[in-house]
Formats: C-alpha cells, structure tokens, sequence
C-alpha cells in the first residue's frame, strides 16, 4: 500500500492497529492499580503505599517530587506513605500516571530516538505551563492540568512506531513531520477511546488544535492546553506563531490578554520550572 498521503498512512496504521501489528500505548499495570484504587474513598494511604511500593523507581522519584518545591513540603518525607498522606489520593492518582508516562517515550531503535526525545521534551515543556495556568481558575486541578498537557500530543506515538519500520518515512523528515502533525490528533482519539480516562481528559489530544473552540463559558484542559500551546510557539515560524491570538476564545476563558506572555505572569514562571524539573528528576 502506498503511503504517499497522510490520508493513505492513517488507513494503513488503522489496518496494522485492527490485526494487532501496531498496539496502541497503554499504562503501565502499577499506574492504572493506582489510579483503580485511588479512585475509591475506601482506599488508605497505606494500602496505596503497597501499590507503589511494588515499583522501586516511581516510590523514589514520588519521595523527590513530595520534598521539591513545587509541593512546599515543610519537612523531609522520607517515606511513601506521609507523602501520600501528605499529598493525597486525588493528587497521588494524576501524578503517577504523569511519572510513568516517560516510559512510552522509548524508541525501538535509534532511527527516530530524536523524534521520541523531542516530543517527551515538548510535552514536559507544556504540561508544566498547563499546571502553572490551571491556577488561575478554581474549577481546574494542577495536576490534571499537568497530565493534560503530557497526554496532548500522545497521537504521535503509534505513527513514530509505524515509522520505526518504513526507512522511506523514518529518513524523510519533511513527510513524517507532515504526517506527525496532520494525523496526530485523531491517533491521539484512538488512544483515549482506549483508556478509561476522566471525559474532562479525553478530548485534550483531538480537540487542542481546534483554537476556535469554545464549547462553554468556563475553561476546561482543553482550552489549557490550547493556550500552553499557542504560548509555546510566540515568535516562532510555525504557523501558531503568527496567529492572531485575542480571536482564540481560550485565552479570555482563563482571564488572560492575549499579548502577555505566560513567562510574564508574576510568580508563574518559577511554577514552571518547579514542574519541569520534577518531570525530569
């Protein structure tokens, strides 16, 4: 089959998706028992604690991230339970999923290893700009908001896969940019159809590139990471960086003039970089 279109790729992933050639990415098993048991008020810290326990490099990197600065811890944590009593089942469960999410980055081979590493980078970038945002809003959770903008671009994962094995794609950049960006978003909506995530998260990979949407007056993730993405790419030459954005409706949703930049925002930048870092602890 050729694959000379995008349209004619998108057929072709669907194809070796369907017969079990290509699988979509899923959540590790410790991060969805978390996120199963987090999800019910029964669940104790301790039991939770068992359930992270299990896995030795995300109970090390949960302790970093309670006694970074981002949560302001007032005293060294030092084991796993305080720190999800500390932090909390709500905050625990969007957390561990976001921690674990780097272990989809990973390339099979070293063909396309910068294409993975780039956008692991330009999600982390996001997300953490996503989380600074979420509050100025009351109706959003920083850590959704984090999760929000780690999930955007996760379309392009099962297309990176399936360039892994065409030399033809994987050695054009041109055409797998084009093909990256032009079918992203609705790879990103097989996989979220996938995943038992909250509604509030699933549109975030297929409806962040619709910047005219506005489905409602409050701000949701979605309209968080439209912003997060049109801040990105201020100044840039991609198309995003010439958009006139006081016509993106997101931008008024979460109280923001379109001419200032996010960096600009009093106390939001080092919000930012707290996040980033515990992204790449």
């Amino acid at each position: 089959m050729s694959i000379d279109s995008p349209e004619a790729f998108l057929e072709r992933l669907e194809s070796d998706i369907a017969s079990n050639k290509i699988v979509l990415p899923t959540l590790p098993e410790v991060a969805l028992k978390v996120r199963d048991a987090a999800s019910l008020e029964s669940t104790t810290a301790h039991q939770l604690a068992d359930i992270v326990a299990t896995d030795t490099a995300l109970s090390a990197r949960l302790l970093q991230i309670a006694n970074s600065p981002l949560y302001r811890a007032r005293h060294e944590i030092e084991n796993i339970q305080i720190a999800i009593t500390r932090l909390g089942n709500r905050v625990i469960r969007s957390l561990v999923t976001s921690l674990v999410m780097q272990q989809m980055y990973q390339p099979t081979s070293q063909a396309l290893d910068q294409q993975f590493r780039q956008t692991w980078e330009h999600s982390i970038s996001i997300a953490a700009i996503c989380r600074a945002l979420s509050s100025m809003r009351k109706n959003l959770d920083p850590e959704q908001a984090m999760l929000a903008g780690l999930i955007h671009q996760i379309g392009k994962l099962p297309i990176l896969t399936m360039a892994e094995n065409m030399p033809e794609l994987a050695n054009n950049e041109a055409k797998l940019n084009e093909y990256l960006e032009t079918l992203h978003p609705q790879v990103g909506k097989m996989i979220m159809e996938n995943w038992a995530f909250p509604e509030a998260l699933k549109k975030v990979p297929s409806d962040y590139v619709d910047f005219q949407r506005n489905p409602a007056p409050e701000a949701d993730y979605v309209d968080v990471v439209i912003v997060a993405h049109l801040q990105s790419y201020i100044g840039s030459d991609r198309p995003e960086g010439s958009l006139d954005l006081s016509s993106v409706p997101a931008f008024g949703k979460l109280g923001l003039a379109p001419e200032v930049e996010v960096l600009e925002i009093e106390g939001i930048s080092e919000e930012i970089e707290h996040a980033q870092n515990i992204m790449t602890l």
